[in-house]
Formats: structure tokens, C-alpha cells, sequence
């Protein structure tokens, strides 16, 4: 698989597609897709800001797509709540949608492949399908993987991977503190983070770790005094939203001058509070390059209608191999399409990129980016209009952060 292409040859590509949708039996169709994630609560900036990006996306490939079907953008709150969500699931299911798109947490996506695997079993001719642009803990698609559920971000343990590799070659890494949110995906950090750092850089000590409750605390100056006590040059945090902004806010308050290795770098709100005091010293690991000047053009355009970033490539993700995998099946029933996006292949951002049939965990380019001041073009990007930016400084070609899978999944009759 080549996962490097010109994006003249992704056009050609493309258009060659595009030649053969106006014959397509389902030209003309609404698809629609509940997107279910948090709208209100401290991770509501987060949850607007996905939702804008999908329904920014969706009218962008309802001007022109292969598939010659309209997306539309159905949204519920499910609170950060998985009780919500299921509620809000069986809701949109009332209205006849058949696909959901979901993100914020794993609590709430863990619920969706539970509820999905039962009702679409008991409900043949009815199915409904699930694409997760950012719940990351590995268990979805391992022993929770589901035919049912498609994971579009790299999971925690291929970032950590990606992470790590990028953190052994830093000599001046050497007391590491561990600080994530009490739940599923912030255990798996640590969890990751432990492991790989022992294999990669067995001279680096753990000098401590906190898990703090997710999206409760809104004062974070005692787990930094505890950082700054420790020693740690380094810090490493899966945390997001809420809990990435006030822990960072914290830290430039209380002058902290460690590095930072985090997940979340970008989402809204934490570039503001990072500032010029964190430049050249908090890093990101993402499925995101900054720099590719497709994904510019669709974040200049998204900025000049919202003032606000596009940070999210899932979301494109999610939308390319929807219409490759309706084109492909010829139709937009979800079982058919789901069998289609199996081992499909399409562009990206950041190169091309395969859902792998075995768990459905897509197979991406990974890179290491870094906070620091706005530069000449194509560097010139202000986030959140702070004048400073995320720099690739690396990145990964998928095989680097891919890991094994342990999924036996199970398929409907006769795929």
C-alpha cells in the first residue's frame, strides 16, 4: 500500500471516480448522520467545535462527491453521559437515521457498540452504523471490536507509540510525570506511556502520576505544585477539553517549565492558554499535518465562517471513505456499505489511509507537531488568533504506530 501521493495524482484519482457517479443507483439520496457528542458541560467548546467541523465538511461534499448523495447533519447532547447517548441513539433511530457519529469519550461509544451489536441483530433490514472519529481507547477494537463500529483516529496505543518513538531520541528527557483523566482512555496513557518508555528509554524514572476526574476539576495549581516537586523535566497527559486548558493554565501561572507531551494540544480553548509562555515546549502526537495545503484550505475556509480552527481530520476522514465505500457498494445501506469500507483505501491529509478489515481501525500517517511562533508562509496559521501555531516537526508513516489487534469479530451472515 502507498501511503505518500502527489496531490495531483489524488485529484486524477478522484475525478476518474467521480466520472462514474452520475450512473449510480443511489445518486440523489440523504444520508444522514446523528452525530452524538457534548454540547454542554465544561467540554461543550469541544463539542461545538466537532460539530461545526462536520456539518463545514458535509457541505463541502455535498457541493461535488462521487457518490452524488446529500449529506445532512442530525445533532443531539448526549451530556457526556453514555445513559444519554443510548437515549439519544434510540432517538435518532425513531427518525430513520442509520448512521451515528460519535467521539467525545468512550463511556459513550462503549455504549453504542453495545446497543448496535443487539439491535441490529434483532433488527435485519434496519441496521445502523457507527463511525468514531475519537474515541481512542484500543479496547473498541480489540476485544470490543464490533462489524458494526469503524474507528477513524489513531487509538492511544498507536500515538503513544508514535510519542514515545519521537521522545527517545530527547536526551534531556529524564524524570517524566504521567497526569490523565479517570477513565478509561487516561489509563490507557499511563498504561502505554510506562510500557513504552521502559522498552524505548529504560533511563527515564516515572517520578509520579495523578488521575483526576473527568471534566470536574476546575482548579489544577495543586497537581502542578506536585509536578514542579517532583522534578519532572517532562510531562505526559492524554487529557482533553477542560482538563488540558486549566492544567496548562496552571502550569504557565505557577511558571512550570517542563516539556509537555500531550494528545489534545490543539482542541478549543488549551492554544489560547498556552500562549508564548509554552512555545517550543508542549508537543502534540495527531492524525493531523497543519501544514498540507489541502487541509490549510479547508481550515481558512472554516476560520473565515466560524473564527474558529479545524483541527480534526477524522471528520474528513470520515466523509471520503463514506462515499468511496457508497461508490463502491452502490448503495447506502449501511451493511453494504460497511462490507465496502472493509480494507478500503482512500486520501488523506496526511497521505493515504486503510481501514483495516480485521478490527476496523484505520491505518493513518501519525505526526509529532510543536507549539511555536507564526511564521513565513505556510507557516503563517494563527490558532485561535494567538499568533503561534502547531509545527510538524515529525511524522510517521503508518506502519511506525500501527499495532496488533486481538479482535474475533463477528460478521453478519454471509459477509
Amino acid at each position: 500500500m502507498t501511503f505518500r501521493r502527489s496531490l495531483f495524482s489524488l485529484a486524477i484519482g478522484s475525478a476518474m471516480v467521480l466520472a462514474c457517479g452520475p450512473a449510480l443507483a443511489q445518486k440523489g439520496q440523504t444520508v444522514k448522520i446523528a452525530w452524538i457528542d457534548a454540547l454542554t458541560g465544561l467540554t461543550a467548546a469541544t463539542g461545538q467545535n466537532q460539530l461545526k467541523g462536520f456539518q463545514f465538511v458535509a457541505e463541502q461534499f455535498n457541493k461535488n462527491n462521487a457518490a452524488g448523495v446529500k449529506y445532512e447533519i442530525v445533532s443531539f447532547d448526549n451530556k457526556l453521559s453514555p445513559q444519554e447517548t443510548v437515549n439519544a441513539l434510540q432517538a435518532a433511530i425513531d427518525q430513520g437515521i442509520r448512521y451515528v457519529a460519535q467521539g467525545t469519550g468512550t463511556g459513550p461509544a462503549t455504549a453504542i457498540i453495545d446497543f448496535l451489536n443487539k439491535y441490529n441483530e434483532r433488527n435485519p433490514g434496519k441496521e445502523v452504523l457507527f463511525l468514531n472519529y475519537a474515541a481512542v481507547d484500543p479496547a473498541l477494537t480489540n476485544e470490543k471490536c464490533s462489524f458494526w463500529h469503524f474507528r477513524l483516529d489513531a487509538d492511544t496505543s498507536m500515538k503513544m507509540e508514535a510519542l514515545t518513538t519521537f521522545m527517545k531520541d530527547d536526551k534531556d528527557i529524564k524524570k517524566v510525570y504521567l497526569i490523565n483523566q479517570n477513565y478509561a482512555h487516561g489509563h490507557q496513557v499511563v498504561k502505554y506511556a510506562k510500557d513504552n518508555l521502559a522498552r524505548k528509554r529504560p533511563d527515564v524514572q516515572i517520578v509520579g502520576e495523578d488521575l483526576t476526574p473527568l471534566a470536574q476539576t476546575r482548579d489544577f495549581a495543586p497537581y502542578i505544585a506536585k509536578i514542579k516537586a517532583s522534578g519532572a523535566d517532562t510531562v505526559v497527559t492524554g487529557n482533553w477539553s477542560s482538563d488540558l486548558t486549566l492544567l496548562i493554565k496552571a502550569a504557565n501561572d505557577a511558571g512550570l517549565t517542563a516539556k509537555f507531551y500531550t494528545y489534545y494540544a490543539s482542541v478549543s480553548g488549551t492554544p489560547t492558554a498556552l500562549g508564548a509562555n509554552s512555545a517550543g515546549r508542549v508537543y502534540q502526537v495527531g492524525v493531523m499535518p497543519f501544514e498540507n495545503p489541502a487541509a490549510r484550505k479547508l481550515m481558512d475556509e472554516y476560520k473565515a465562517k466560524f473564527n474558529d480552527d479545524f483541527y480534526t481530520a477524522q471528520i474528513y476522514n470520515a466523509y471520503s471513505l463514506m462515499t468511496a465505500a457508497i461508490v463502491k457498494a452502490k448503495s447506502i445501506e449501511p451493511v453494504k456499505v460497511a462490507a465496502a469500507m472493509e480494507g478500503l483505501e482512500v486520501p488523506s491529509f496526511g497521505g493515504s489511509v486503510q481501514m483495516r478489515k480485521t478490527d476496523h481501525q484505520l491505518q493513518q500517517a501519525v505526526h509529532i507537531t510543536v507549539w511555536q511562533k507564526a511564521g513565513a508562509k505556510p507557516y503563517d496559521y494563527s490558532v485561535e488568533n494567538t499568533g503561534y501555531n502547531f509545527r510538524t516537526v515529525k511524522s510517521y508513516e503508518p506502519y511506525v504506530a500501527s499495532t496488533p489487534t486481538s479482535c474475533q469479530m463477528k460478521r453478519p451472515a454471509g459477509l
